[in-house]
């Protein structure tokens, strides 16, 4: 059908959005979990019968925009054994799942209408614990992915209504039916026909659109890397990330098989995982005006090249608990990096670093073991062209999607008591737009004694990129406090925790755009007044002079400071005895010349 007019096809369009997003929001109104409740750790979407994506408005990547590859597998696997009422769960990255990592569960539902098969719908949550050798799915040292959790290749967990597995997860079934209704109603109310050849019009409509952004960039080849602190298993050893992205008229492929190869630890990303992310990093470059619009069609000019047995393209039975962080995040950054060259003029830094914790316990309060897994003590986003990066969006590799709890309600699900959560000044890479702001998180164990995994964690070591001359992420810190002791605590470790223990992370804010001596003065100003940066960041990254007392700026002392380049640019630096926010000199122009 071509003669739709313009109504009926815009409704039909943004019905689907809506119903994504009341997807969303009956999951976090009906479930319990601190991960999906509060933090909104989850994922949404519908497609068509045969994999093509119809909506996707809003979730993590890792967790939706692979899940063409899992309808494409559960159509083998049942054939014409799909009916009516079916739920099917899996969590499998490597048999018909293809998510990122176990705890992710999706619950995956056929839509029939008149007896036909016509979409299909996924609701897929973090789960807290999903077995495994240590609680919550992050032991870096699981032999293999059987080790790491419960997998759950394609299951029927109802058959035809009927309930065949009872779990602990009815919000996301019923947030499935929810969603069968609404496009039932709507099949009913436009007609098959109408809905379908809608949904087609609008595919083409945003695969033309999508080809068009591309086809605006210059073709070649634009290379981007980022890296991982270690496996995990072989620690202090750097993992690497590596891409080439070459443009070519209106299409757009992005090779990984430079990338190292697979490793022994947990930070492997399956195929679908890495296609999702390399996606989701290209499609945030397109006009801000196509947001609501992303589906099959904008997939569609994008090729991912992942050879299989690199550690962007992992080989059965590697265990993959830490990718969506270690790795993921590595995806990500390095697209970003390298569109970033080709779109100088939509440049993005790197985000500050996932601070895992994993925490193993009882709670003294009801006798009960818990596991605790949050992104509340993350870093911050990265900087823009042309905008500062925000404060509060957790990782890159959600892109904001995911939440930060309130403190009130993670000291009542847990026995921790919250010592402080806060913002801290000059704590963030410095650009002519800044990156978010880095968060101090403190908190005290008044639980029973046991293990705390910092699983996912990255960036110790490893340093995420400012872009266009901006600074890049600061290195972060976990540390225990227990007495006079100051434990540091690596990442992908698993450490002892002990009842009055005060734990410390301490998570930069995002890398810098451009160079932070371009930054207005009346920016940099405010800032101070803001206590973002202090008087001597002004003066020192800046180039501004503020009086630290009237807080006031001397224009002639600054006029004659940013008459001519810094010598010496200067980053964020934590103190390991005092745990204080210093400027050191920098050593990143030595690190690009070698």
């Amino acid at each position: 059908m071509s003669n739709i007019d313009p109504m009926t096809l815009s409704t039909i369009w943004y019905a689907f959005q809506s119903l994504c997003r009341e997807m969303r929001s009956v999951m976090t109104r009906t479930s319990q979990s601190y991960l999906i409740s509060t933090l909104r750790d989850l994922s949404v979407g519908v497609w068509l019968a045969d994999g093509s994506t119809v909506a996707v408005p809003e979730g993590l990547p890792s967790q939706f925009l692979g899940t063409s590859f899992a309808i494409s597998d559960i159509r083998e696997m049942y054939k014409d054994n799909l009916h009516p009422g079916d739920v099917i769960l899996t969590n499998d990255p490597f048999h018909g799942g293809h998510n990122s990592h176990l705890p992710d569960w999706g619950y995956i539902r056929p839509v029939f209408y008149e007896g036909e098969l016509l979409f299909f719908t996924l609701v897929r949550g973090h789960m807290m614990d999903t077995g495994g050798s240590f609680p919550g799915g992050y032991f870096a040292n699981a032999y293999d992915i059987i080790a790491e959790g419960l997998n759950i290749p394609p299951l029927k967990v109802i058959k035809r209504g009927v309930v065949e597995v009872k779990i602990d997860t009815d919000a996301m079934i019923a947030t499935s039916k929810f969603a069968e209704n609404r496009i039932v109603d709507l099949l009913r109310r436009y007609g098959k026909d109408t809905v379908l050849a809608s949904i087609h019009q609008m595919l083409d409509r945003t695969e033309r659109a999508v080809r068009a952004e591309i086809a605006a960039l210059p073709d070649g080849t634009y290379s981007g890397e980022s890296s991982s602190d270690d496996d995990g298993t072989v620690l202090d050893e750097v993992v690497h990330v590596r891409v080439d992205v070459t443009i070519k008229g209106d299409e757009i492929t992005l090779d990984f098989s430079r990338s190292d190869p697979q490793r022994p630890g947990f930070i492997n990303c399956v195929y679908a995982s890495t296609y999702a992310r390399a996606a989701a990093a290209v499609i945030v470059y397109m006009d801000p005006a196509l947001a609501d619009f992303h589906n099959e069609g904008s997939l569609r000019p994008i090729n991912v090249i992942a050879p299989l047995g690199n550690v962007t393209n992992c080989k059965y039975p590697a265990t993959v608990g830490a990718c969506p962080i270690s790795i993921g995040g590595q995806i990500l950054e390095s697209v970003v990096e390298a569109m970033s060259k080709a779109r100088p003029d939509r440049s993005i830094a790197s985000w500050g670093k996932h601070r895992g914790d994993y925490t193993f316990a009882v709670d003294p309060r009801t006798g009960e073991r818990y596991v605790r897994t949050t992104f509340d003590y993350d870093g911050s986003a990265g900087a823009v062209w042309g905008h500062d990066g925000m404060t509060g969006p957790t990782t890159i590799t959600t892109l904001g999607s995911v939440q930060r709890g309130s403190i009130e309600e993670a000291e009542i699900r847990f026995p921790w008591r919250m010592v402080k959560f806060e913002t801290r000044p000059n704590f963030n890479g410095h650009g002519r737009w800044r990156g978010g702001g880095g968060i101090d998180w403190r908190a005290v164990n008044e639980g029973s004694d046991g293990r705390m995994s910092s699983g996912s964690s990255d960036g110790d070591v490893v340093q995420g990129k400012g872009a266009q001359g901006g600074q890049r992420v600061p290195r972060a810190r976990t540390f225990v406090l227990r007495g006079d002791q100051k434990i540091r605590v690596k990442p992908h470790r698993m450490t002892e925790i002990k009842n009055g223990d005060v734990v410390v992370k301490l998570s930069p804010g995002g890398g810098g755009v451009g160079d932070p001596w371009q930054r207005p003065v009346e920016k940099v100003v405010t800032d101070v007044l803001n206590e973002k940066i202090t008087p001597d960041v002004a003066r020192m990254v800046y180039g501004v002079v503020v009086d630290p007392v009237s807080l006031k700026v001397d224009e002639a002392a600054t006029a004659k400071l940013r008459s001519s380049p810094p010598s010496q640019r200067y980053e964020a630096v934590i103190n390991e005895e005092t745990l204080d926010i210093e400027m050191k000199p920098s050593d990143e122009q030595l690190e690009k010349a070698q």
